[in-house]
């Protein structure tokens, strides 16, 4: 592993979340001071807020021109807990419960930053996610023995031959075809080492920026061009972006079930010199080239090659799955365009980004002897479980409000999809 990438891939991630911080703030955000009381005056409190009707509420928090949606903190907290209501369901079954509601701390200056710098959330939600999934990962890979390896290894030949079976074991000739061109193998290394997260947070950021963050949302986005959706079945706004964020989380915890429960171990893995008897020389004589970890010259990412990371995870490809489902949205992005029709501009890049990115990943990954070809359709069947499954983890909101009141943060809500919805009607 080259030394210095411990200290330039983790820079480049933060490099990446404070630019979409900055990128995705409130342009129009007024910090007058206004005074709305104190404990002692609570009067005032409950007049400015009793005083809106619940559309009115959501304006003066929707709208960055008004003032008070960047107002100074409220000194003090009520003496009685407000709340609210979230329906909770799975498989039919819905319920309704009661949680705290955190708009009395919509005043209060973590609240009124998210308000300024929304995206500061979704990287709280990044780092949750990711570091969560990698968390299991390390104690999984804690808890690997000798055992887990044989098995791993076993289920690569059982792979192996159900693809022979299926006359898809092509693994080996794709790879030997690409290693004939050292310059373009490493392009393919570099690609598989380092594109995968920082890709993915460019895509949030940038999807993030298109759906919520742009003060043209009602004039650049609208169901009616996205390619092959009925306008009243289209994602907009902050409905289609909070739906890719929990199909990527989504799919993070089917993956983390799958490998956990059938580890699978890689091509390049089979090549291990170190693997003695029987079992060790089936697998080398399939000829698979580590490609990513030669000796000499390791490209590999420290988010893939630490100790704590599971080499027996191969199935299914993450890597493939999230290049999926961002080429699946940038296609499927609504845009509205002066250019009506498939070939405006704006549609025909995002068909190019949206076709030839997960396009490259396979290569990467099937060229690295990274992942078989059933592992790269185990990882679209788990992002079309997730796509359809994310709303799942909507139950996961009420514990959102009991942690956010016990820090006394209110989670600025968007009302982008909500125009977007006005605006289509009229």
């Amino acid at each position: 592993m080259p030394s210095i990438n411990w200290l330039l891939e983790p820079a480049l991630i933060v490099f990446l979340l404070l630019g979409g911080t900055v990128a995705n703030r409130r342009r129009r955000c007024s910090y007058s001071r206004i005074n709305l009381g104190t404990p002692k005056d609570d009067q005032s409190i409950s007049s400015f807020e009793d005083g809106l009707s619940s559309d009115d509420e959501d304006s003066v928090y929707a709208n960055d021109n008004a003032v008070p949606s960047c107002v100074f903190s409220i000194t003090g907290s009520r003496d009685k807990q407000s709340w609210r209501t979230r329906n909770i369901g799975i498989f039919g079954w819905e319920t309704s419960i009661a949680t705290p509601d955190t708009r009395q701390y919509r005043g209060y200056f973590m609240s009124r930053m998210l308000y300024r710098y929304p995206f500061l959330i979704e990287a709280w939600y990044w780092f949750l996610i990711y570091w969560v999934y990698q968390i299991a990962r390390a104690v999984g890979a804690l808890r690997i023995n000798q055992g887990v390896v044989h098995l791993a290894r076993d289920h690569a030949f059982q792979l192996i031959s159900l693809e022979q079976a299926l006359h898809i074991f092509h693994e080996l000739s794709f790879q030997h075809a690409f290693l004939q061109y050292p310059n373009v193998m490493a392009f393919i290394n570099a690609t598989y080492s380092y594109v995968h997260i920082p890709a993915t947070i460019l895509f949030l950021i940038t999807l993030h920026y298109i759906t919520i963050t742009s003060t043209s949302t009602a004039e650049s986005l609208h169901p009616s061009t996205a390619l092959g959706d009925h306008p009243t079945q289209s994602l907009t706004g902050s409905a289609l972006y909070q739906a890719r964020r929990r199909t990527l989380a989504t799919a993070n915890l089917i993956a983390f079930i799958v490998f956990t429960t059938w580890p699978l171990m890689p091509p390049r893995l089979l090549s291990d010199t170190a693997v003695t008897g029987p079992s060790g020389e089936k697998a080398r004589a399939f000829g698979f080239q580590d490609t990513v970890h030669r000796t000499g010259k390791d490209e590999g990412s420290i988010w893939t090659t630490n100790k704590f990371c599971i080499q027996w995870a191969a199935m299914p490809s993450l890597h493939f799955g999230y290049a999926l489902l961002i080429g699946l949205t940038l296609m499927r992005l609504p845009l509205r365009t002066r250019e009506r029709g498939l070939l405006s501009w704006r549609r025909t890049i995002c068909v190019g980004f949206g076709l030839g990115y997960p396009l490259l990943i396979l290569v990467a990954v099937i060229a690295t002897a990274n992942h078989f070809f059933l592992d790269v359709v185990g990882g679209a069947i788990v992002i079309a479980l997730a796509w359809a499954g994310e709303r799942v983890l909507l139950n996961l909101l009420p514990l959102e409000d009991w942690a956010l009141s016990f820090l006394r943060i209110h989670k600025p809500e968007d009302e982008t999809g909500s125009a977007a919805i006005k605006w289509e009607r009229d």
